[in-house]
């Protein structure tokens, strides 16, 4: 039992870590029915509604397939690492960066080992990570901060994606000319045509079905709790082992960094001194604070103390570059690789670290010039 409750804490650290503050700000500031008003339920509904259909639609094999009738079509290296890199700058922005990168680092690690390009495994899995972290900032639904900072703002769609249009713009450029760079891109390359995914259509559309409806909520067209009965009902029908496969632990994170930041919301002298340090730093604090806590819990905590909420938009994106838990999405790509090769973590780390600084710096750069 206690050596549950240690893989739990060690798998789940920013969980506890989240717990552990609210639990603390509750002896500060005694629980309440206030409580409930610090939660943002929408965003909650939301995000558990998208959670619910990615995973139904990753287990019918849509996204493999799309993948492989891609792969199917490479002549040249070049061509093979624009499509396993390029699905997940794209598909992030509709089926968030955890879901891009939990999809396509191992197909790309068994596409590499196919066609004998083990040696582009690194580099491969380094850009697929920066990918799916960029890609995603383009959309609300994209990942969990924007959909929150979406909600919280009172922005339209449109103006969503103007603000990170620039950014999500270059970030495509580099990542185009990162893959120019590589060795021995121009060789032939050979990846079998067969495609192995299993696909189960009548689900599958079901499940496309219920993405409309959720992305009907996030347009401001429909009630969450409307579109989350009819997903959870349909689901617990059609296929109810999908709902195991939801990570239900990042909406205990976000409930518990909810109560946090709203206790420390009315401690004056903390509200205060936090104001003053992130006003008019949204950008610059949103991207130090996502290296030491990760920019979803950056972007929970910073939201209470600022109304720019476009400048924190813009930080705690470009914040999930950098280090590897700057976004915890990027743990994914490295414990894919780690378990597969063990031997090539260190390697990986460093790859990993340059390359995310390097994005890093030349995105801060088009933040300062762009105001």
């Amino acid at each position: 039992m206690i050596q549950r409750v240690i893989e739990f804490c060690k798998k789940e650290v920013v969980l506890v870590v989240a717990t552990v503050l609210a639990v603390a700000s509750a002896f500060v500031v005694p629980p309440s029915a206030e409580y409930w008003g610090y939660i943002d339920w929408h965003v909650l509904g939301v995000l558990l509604s998208l959670m619910i259909v990615m995973a139904g639609l990753q287990k019918n094999g849509l996204f493999d397939a799309l993948g492989e009738a891609l792969l199917s079509r490479t002549k040249k290296v070049w061509q093979l690492v624009v499509v396993l890199v390029m699905l997940c700058f794209f598909l992030s922005m509709a089926i968030t960066n955890d879901v891009a990168l939990i999809t396509f680092v191992p197909f790309a690690v068994v596409a590499l080992e196919k066609s004998q390009k083990q040696d582009l495994l690194i580099p491969v899995v380094v850009l697929q990570t920066i990918a799916a972290n960029l890609g995603s900032m383009l959309t609300p639904i994209g990942n969990p901060q924007n959909l929150y900072l979406y909600n919280l703002s009172g922005m339209n769609i449109g103006e969503f994606i103007l603000v990170m249009l620039p950014y999500t713009g270059i970030s495509l450029a580099l990542l185009l000319a990162s893959i120019l760079l590589l060795k021995g891109k121009k060789e032939a390359v050979i990846v079998s045509n067969k495609a192995e995914s299993a696909l189960d259509m009548k689900k599958i559309l079901v499940y496309l079905m219920l993405f409309v409806l959720a992305f009907l909520v996030v347009l401001k067209v429909l009630p969450f709790e409307v579109v989350l009965g009819i997903t959870l009902v349909v689901v617990f029908f059609m296929e109810r082992k999908v709902l195991k496969d939801v990570d239900y632990c990042l909406l205990l994170t976000f409930i518990s960094f909810f109560v946090f930041t709203g206790n420390m919301g009315n401690i004056p002298v903390i509200k205060n001194a936090l104001q003053q340090l992130v006003e008019g730093r949204e950008v610059l604090i949103g991207v130090l604070s996502s290296q030491a806590i990760s920019n979803v819990p950056a972007a929970l905590l910073l939201s209470g103390f600022t109304s720019d909420y476009k400048a924190l938009l813009v930080g705690v994106n470009l914040g999930g570059l950098g280090t590897l838990i700057a976004s915890m999405a990027s743990l994914i790509s490295y414990k894919i690789l780690a378990n597969k090769y063990n031997d090539k973590k260190g390697k990986y780390f460093l790859w990993f670290t340059l390359a995310n600084i390097g994005f890093l710096v030349i995105l801060m750069i088009l933040n300062v010039l762009i105001k």
